[in-house]
């Protein structure tokens, strides 16, 4: 019998860090607009910030 052992810790730092990027975009936006794209780009900030570190390599 196989013991599978999960570990959901990538999963935890991601919805943390999605939350604090949610609350940062919209305190600063100036309009409704400018919040939802807030929002958009909360849910992708991981892929810009590896794109913005490979290029600073």
């Amino acid at each position: 019998m196989s013991k599978k052992c999960n570990n959901a810790t990538g999963g935890a730092v991601y919805g943390f860090g999605f939350i604090g990027a949610v609350v940062y975009y919209i305190q600063h936006a100036d309009s409704f607009w400018v919040g939802v794209l807030g929002v958009l780009k909360a849910i992708v900030w991981p892929a810009i910030l590896v794109y913005k570190l490979l290029g600073f390599l």
